[in-house]
């Protein structure tokens, strides 16, 4: 659970956020591994965010021209 969470894709990282709902919610984890996966749920959860935030700014990047061309612009 230690793993670089800027390595992860928005996918994996989606599932595996996924996967810690359903333990927690299956009220089957021992209490500090439920706080230890809410911990890492955390973490995800801002990783996905800010994966999706990534994602937006570089769809509002793209523009239409005035002759209906799409083209991306800078992000500076």
């Amino acid at each position: 659970m230690t793993e670089d969470l800027s390595q992860l894709s928005f996918e994996d990282a989606l599932a595996q956020l996924e996967d810690i709902v359903r333990k927690l919610e299956g009220g089957q984890l021992r209490l500090q591994d439920a706080i230890a996966s809410y911990e890492r749920g955390a973490a995800l959860r801002r990783h996905c965010e800010s994966k999706l935030n990534e994602a937006d700014a570089r769809v509002q990047a793209i523009i239409q021209r005035a002759d209906g061309a799409l083209e991306t612009k800078s992000m500076d």
